[in-house]
Parts: C-alpha cells; sequence; structure tokens
C-alpha cells in the first residue's frame, strides 16, 4: 500500500484512534474528526506533531460539517485515496448490557445514537464518493457482529443491520465507478463503547480491527473485497 491520503470519522478514542496510528506510523496522510475538541486535542497531543495528520472537529451525523471535513482534507492534502465511516456509538445501557433498548430503555437517547450510526456513514459517502472516484479509492464502513446477528430488542443493532445493508446498495452504486466498498464487522472489542460497563473477558483489543480496515484499504484497484467479519475466540454469538 502505497502512501495515501485517509479522512476516519470519530476517530479521537477505540478502533478509529488506533487506525490513524497504524496509518501514520506506515507513512500514510490522515484526516481526523471527532465531535468534541477536548478530546480531538487529546489525540492530537498523543499523535505528536506531524505534517501529515489533519485533526477536525466534525459531528458525523451532520451534514455541512461532514461535507467540509471531506472538503478540508482534500485542500490539505490534495486527493483522497481512502474514507473510513468508523463513527458510532450505543445509547443508554446498551453499551453495558447489549440489552432490551428497545424494551427498556430512554426513547430520548435514540435519535443521536441512530443519526450517527445510519445517516452519518450516508453523509460521508455523499461527500467523499466523487473524490474517491478520482483515485479509484475505498470506502470502508465499520459495523458490527450485532448487524450480522440480531440482538434482542437492541436497537443498536438495528442500525448496524442498517449500516450492512447501506454497504452492500454503496458497493452496487460504487463499484460501477471504480470505487471498492468494504464493510468491517467488528465483534466485542475492549474500548470506550463499554463506558462504564463491565467488559467481557474474552474481547479483543482495537488493534486487530485496525490492521483488518488496514487490510482493506491496501487492497489494489480493481479488488472489491467486500465484508470483513472479525471475532474474538470465545465470542458466544
Amino acid at each position: 500500500m502505497t502512501d495515501k491520503t485517509v479522512l476516519i470519522t470519530g476517530a479521537t478514542s477505540g478502533i478509529g484512534a488506533h487506525t490513524a496510528r497504524l496509518l501514520l506510523d506506515r507513512g500514510h496522510r490522515v484526516a481526523v474528526t471527532g465531535r468534541s475538541e477536548v478530546k480531538l486535542k487529546a489525540f492530537l497531543d498523543e499523535a505528536g506533531p506531524s505534517d501529515r495528520l489533519l485533526g477536525l472537529v466534525a459531528d458525523a451525523s451532520e451534514w455541512q460539517a461532514t461535507e467540509l471535513a471531506v472538503t478540508r482534507t482534500v485542500e490539505h492534502f490534495g486527493r483522497l485515496d481512502a474514507a473510513v465511516a468508523n463513527a458510532g456509538f450505543a445509547s443508554g445501557d446498551t453499551a453495558r448490557t447489549r440489552g432490551a433498548t428497545i424494551g427498556a430503555g430512554d426513547p430520548a437517547q435514540w435519535s443521536p445514537m441512530v443519526l450517527t450510526n445510519v445517516l452519518g456513514p450516508a453523509l460521508l459517502a455523499h461527500a467523499a464518493l466523487p473524490h474517491l472516484e478520482a483515485t479509484a479509492g475505498r470506502l470502508v464502513l465499520v459495523g458490527s457482529v450485532v448487524g450480522v446477528k440480531n440482538a434482542p430488542a437492541n436497537l443498536y443493532s438495528a442500525t448496524k443491520w442498517a449500516v450492512a445493508g447501506l454497504a452492500e446498495n454503496l458497493r452496487m452504486y460504487a463499484t460501477t465507478r471504480g470505487i471498492g466498498v468494504t464493510l468491517v464487522n467488528p465483534g466485542v472489542i475492549d474500548t470506550p463503547f463499554w463506558q462504564d460497563g463491565e467488559v467481557p473477558p474474552f474481547a479483543l483489543a482495537p488493534e486487530p480491527i485496525a490492521e483488518a480496515i488496514c487490510f482493506a484499504l491496501g487492497q489494489p484497484a480493481g479488488v472489491d473485497l467486500n465484508t470483513l467479519t472479525i471475532r474474538p475466540v470465545g465470542q458466544p454469538n
């Protein structure tokens, strides 16, 4: 994989942050977005000064912010070779219990999650695809194992099923324009997703998922790598 320009949404922690660091370590140019200016600054300070790193405050669920992030990335680095729709979260008790969000959750918390998890990747695709067509690039969507195997009454799971559907209909559109589309489905990963909940003992570190994303980004033009599902050994579903 030659040096590329990659934009990653929601990359101030977890899988996105690990992917950004891995790409930087391998000589690529990386733009990262995050909703929190404080968290973004902390990530940039930890990563250290680099002319190959651009930090942007942007909410992945908002069109103008997403469009501006893509525009600024292209203006800063001159091109866009890949975009990673990584931003996403689980509302309320979902992260702690993998449980009954629809049956027992707080509906007031649902809208931001649905907008970020479902609308966010669509907005990024809309903004990035013209630039990816120019570079024969790749769009990566980060889904979840719960977007492959349902969880009872779990709205987070439903949002990730939507991401899986979006990845496939985007693939049908984008590949006619020379753009690869890859869906990466992590299983249980030890990240801030779990908030105050207990992380299962078999959880993977984020690094293997970052490696999977880099593997997808490293595929040559013309290779339509569609889906990577990565569970830790011991995950029962």
